[in-house]
């Protein structure tokens, strides 16, 4: 099958998930009720959310002009800039293409080859996967209390339940569970050669190769100082966008920072997924992670809108633009070039 008719279906098959996504998000509100509560919302706060987020993505920017030293390219900040928010324009169209689209982007203004510039955008990827992974694993026993009680109560009581009333005992239910968990390891080890050879586990190994390659490469970096304080910069802004949108509304306004971090975890989890621009995923699974904290569907709902369309709109301005300013940058070599050689008549 031609490779632009393949590109052509993976498109409308992820915007066709993000419209169901949606769908199934939205289909129980009330949309009256909704817009509603959206025209209520203190937009003082949003407004934080935007600049907030343009920080974030201008110290990216300083950062991937960090990751690109080594490679021998001494680029332009600005340049590195507008090609990172071409890239994230690009993440709207389709899913994954913002990664080659910045590279390409950067490419066009300063020379550097895009196979270079794809090994620094992994080498980034990684570290943010670590860094959400931690934080992941540092929210949770952060408040193990409310984490503990919402998954015995909701996930693990319910199974153990089901599984008494069905062979008797509760003691029985835990032999089921274990023996089942170490029955699927000795499977996974016995079986592990075979395993290795599915595409998709593959995918998963080098993943976690690239996660490696981009520690190491972190720790080569004449700068890394200066690389490990952006990186803290963009993740605690990150942060910040999260939790000053809380005070938007009434219902979240009590949340504190470290609730904050949780729903960034979930909503990261949201805009990984290959969805065009997280619409959908994230605003499903924002909504449903402030339920753990007694906050309404519905009006978590309005929470993920305002958070989520914010930073889409400074990404379609900003990268609208960003696209117009590579585009002026690309003619200018040959506006000068012409100029010379009408004075040279």
């Amino acid at each position: 099958m031609d490779k632009k008719i393949i590109n052509i279906i993976k498109y409308i098959l992820f915007l066709s998930i993000g419209g169901v996504l949606l769908y199934f998000a939205f289909k129980d509100i009330p949309l009256d009720t909704f817009f509603e509560s959206v025209k209520e919302a203190n937009f003082f706060w949003v407004g934080i959310n935007i600049l907030f987020g343009l920080i974030a993505f201008v110290s990216r920017a300083i950062r991937w002009k960090i990751a690109i030293e080594p490679l021998g390219y001494n680029i332009s900040k600005l340049n590195a800039f507008y090609a990172l928010m071409l890239g994230y324009l690009a993440n709207m169209a389709f899913p994954r293409l913002g990664e080659v689209t910045r590279c390409s982007a950067l490419y066009k203004t300063e020379k550097v080859p895009v196979s270079k510039l794809l090994g620094t955008v992994i080498v980034e990827r990684a570290l943010d996967l670590i860094i959400l992974l931690s934080i992941m694993i540092f929210v949770f026993f952060y408040n193990i209390d409310l984490f503990g009680g919402f998954i015995l109560e909701k996930i693990l009581n319910p199974a153990f339940t089901a599984i008494s009333a069905k062979f008797g005992s509760v003691g029985f239910a835990y032999a089921i569970i274990g023996g089942s968990i170490l029955f699927i390891v000795l499977l996974l080890y016995v079986y592990r050669k075979k395993l290795v050879k599915i595409s998709i586990v593959k995918k998963i190994f080098e993943l976690l190769k690239d996660v490696l390659d981009g520690v190491k490469t972190i720790y080569k970096m004449e700068k890394k100082l200066y690389f490990v304080f952006h990186t803290v910069v963009i993740w605690l802004f990150y942060t910040l966008m999260t939790y000053v949108v809380f005070f938007a509304l009434k219902e979240t306004s009590d949340l504190t920072f470290a609730d904050a971090l949780f729903v960034l975890v979930f909503g990261g989890i949201g805009m990984t997924l290959p969805v065009q621009g997280g619409f959908g995923t994230y605003h499903a699974i924002v909504a449903l992670s402030l339920t753990i904290y007694g906050i309404s569907y519905d009006t978590g709902l309005v929470y993920a809108t305002i958070s989520h369309e914010a930073q889409t709109l400074l990404v379609l301005i900003v990268g609208g633009f960003s696209a117009i300013m590579i585009s002026i940058y690309k003619q200018k070599p040959n506006t000068v070039l012409n100029e010379f050689k009408e004075d040279s008549k």
